[in-house]
């Protein structure tokens, strides 16, 4: 026993260095994007790596005026907002339903859901578009919101699938004693106990939308209709033509990084054991 936690001491130390170089090296490559934002292009051609002297804020009024991420910001907002609700709200009678009732069905569906996190998403670009342009839900914010829902119903059910089958069937059998149907007991009882693999489920959503490029790139090019992803693309399409203008680039970078950075300084323990819990059960 001695001999195991003393081999045991330095693989930890040295697992645990490598973590912190890990988080050191992401930390300073944030601070790198964050001060190149407030300096200008010329600068940063003759030294990468420098202090903005003076700091240039002018690049993010750029950045929302001239390169258009300031109504791709709303849109991806409303995007990321409007299709995690909804996939929560579609995925949770669902899990809930998988998770109850235990049969071969239920499990043959249950694996079914697994399997979707397998197919790639350039698998169905070409589908997806096909179909909403015979539905004319091409370049709209509804017809995005759609596909964002459908790619979220195997990761979210399966997800959900996990806390639901963590809750004792005790609270249901009391509310049952009480005169509560099925729907009231769903509603009033499992989701708030539930509350915590739903945010959780929300979150991750969330982010997968929010960082979500290609099916955006593909499905939306009017200026009015993309998403922060596709309007730095097309940012950076335009100045290689019209000369490349870095400072306003990593502004638009910065825009697309700080809600992220906001939200897991804020939400990051509550996803990680939200998403630990899930997938222990």
């Amino acid at each position: 026993m001695q001999t195991q936690r003393g081999s045991a001491g330095p693989v930890r130390l040295i697992a645990t260095t490598l973590v912190w170089c890990v988080v050191a090296a992401d930390l300073l490559l944030i601070l790198w994007i964050a001060l190149t934002s407030l300096r200008g292009s010329s600068d940063i051609l003759k030294q990468a790596f420098a202090l903005p002297a003076p700091p240039r804020f002018d690049n993010y009024a750029r950045a929302f005026d001239d390169g258009g991420f300031g109504p791709a910001a709303l849109n991806s907002v409303v995007v990321a907002v409007v299709s995690s609700l909804l996939a929560v709200a579609v995925a949770a009678p669902c899990a809930y339903a998988l998770a109850r009732r235990r049969s071969r069905v239920s499990s043959a569906l249950t694996v079914s859901f697994a399997m979707g996190l397998g197919v790639p998403g350039q698998v169905l670009v070409v589908p997806l578009f096909v179909g909403l342009a015979q539905a004319n839900l091409t370049d709209s914010q509804f017809g995005l919101i759609l596909v964002y829902i459908g790619l979220a119903m195997p990761f979210t059910v399966f997800m959900l699938t996990g806390f639901f089958s963590g809750i004792p069937t005790v609270l249901e059998e009391a509310a049952a004693l009480d005169g509560a149907g099925p729907f009231r007991t769903f509603v009033q009882v499992v989701l708030p106990v539930a509350r915590g693999g739903l945010i959780t489920a929300f979150l991750l959503q969330f982010i997968s939308s929010w960082n979500e490029t290609l099916f955006a790139l593909v499905l939306t090019h009017s200026q009015d209709q993309i998403t922060l992803p596709v309007a730095l693309s097309q940012f950076v399409a335009a100045a290689q033509l019209n000369g490349m203008d870095y400072g306003t680039m990593f502004a638009g970078v910065c825009i697309i990084l700080a809600p992220m950075i906001a939200l897991f300084s804020w939400l990051g323990t509550r996803i990680i054991q939200g998403m630990t819990v899930g997938i222990g059960k």
